[in-house]
């Protein structure tokens, strides 16, 4: 795996909010793989800022891996490198504490969409390229502090049997199952990231904030995707816990996380 404890911001505010931002668009497929950046002339425009900050984000994104310089071909996308060979761990309490934070935290809906999914999302859930999907960007309250920022993406077909106002006062995961979507499995991953700029603002925390970054794909009984969430969690806020148990015989003893079928709650 990459080590992304060594990632470096360029020199400037200007500089590290675009880098973060063009950072964001690439590992969410945004800018895929193999794709040509915007041209720098392109870039400043939509940041309003100059081509020397523009050049520092770039040459910062091309120190992490993530893009590669060629003279006049622009910046080609290398999202593959972001990591290699990602760290896998079982994580048998995570799905039942998210749930309850769900349950007992409140969520203001930012924004809803349809659109083509990005290519890292029609991956994941098994669609078609240019495939449309719903995405919607809520942000979870506790106590009238922002701790979650959430981007959901579900195939047009599903999403449509809900609405907007629906969305902005039930759990996803109630909306798809009163459609009739039978969930069957997930698959998740958990990982550090950085905040952007606008997740900065939605979370109330500085530009680079470091983040817990969550990934879920759902999949329904018939293991079709039917949600892909993308969360970023304040870590001052969120705390992941789990009980552990002693288990085997002699030099074979290990630990394993205690989980429902366990008893543990």
């Amino acid at each position: 795996m990459r080590d992304t404890a060594s990632v470096q911001l360029p020199e400037g505010g200007k500089s590290r909010r675009v880098y973060l931002l063009l950072r964001e668009r690439i590992s969410g497929g945004i800018y895929a793989d193999g794709s040509v950046l915007p041209s720098e002339h392109k870039l400043c425009a939509e940041h309003g800022v100059s081509r020397v900050t523009i050049r520092r984000a770039l040459d910062a994104l091309c120190q992490d891996g993530l893009i590669k310089k060629r003279v006049g071909a622009g910046s080609i996308v290398r999202s593959n490198r972001i990591i290699d060979t990602p760290l896998a761990a079982d994580m048998g309490t995570l799905v039942p504490q998210i749930v309850r934070m769900g349950e007992e935290s409140t969520a203001r809906l930012l924004s809803f969409s349809y659109g083509p999914a990005p290519k890292t999302v029609s991956s994941a859930l098994g669609l078609a390229d240019g495939a449309r999907v719903q995405t919607a960007v809520r942000v979870r309250d506790a106590d009238g502090a922002a701790f979650s920022h959430l981007t959901t993406h579900v195939p047009e077909k599903i999403a449509q049997s809900y609405s907007e106002a629906d969305l902005a006062t039930t759990p996803l995961f109630q909306l798809l199952e009163r459609s009739g979507v039978q969930i069957g499995s997930a698959r998740q991953s958990v990982t550090a990231a950085l905040a952007s700029p606008d997740v900065a603002d939605a979370l109330g925390v500085s530009v680079g904030t470091a983040l817990l970054g969550l990934t879920r794909v759902v999949m329904d009984a018939d293991g079709s995707g039917v949600e892909y969430l993308s969360a970023l969690y304040r870590p001052d806020m969120f705390r992941l816990e789990m009980s552990l148990h002693r288990v085997g015989d002699s030099q074979d003893r290990h630990w394993e996380p205690i989980t429902d079928k366990d008893g543990g709650g």
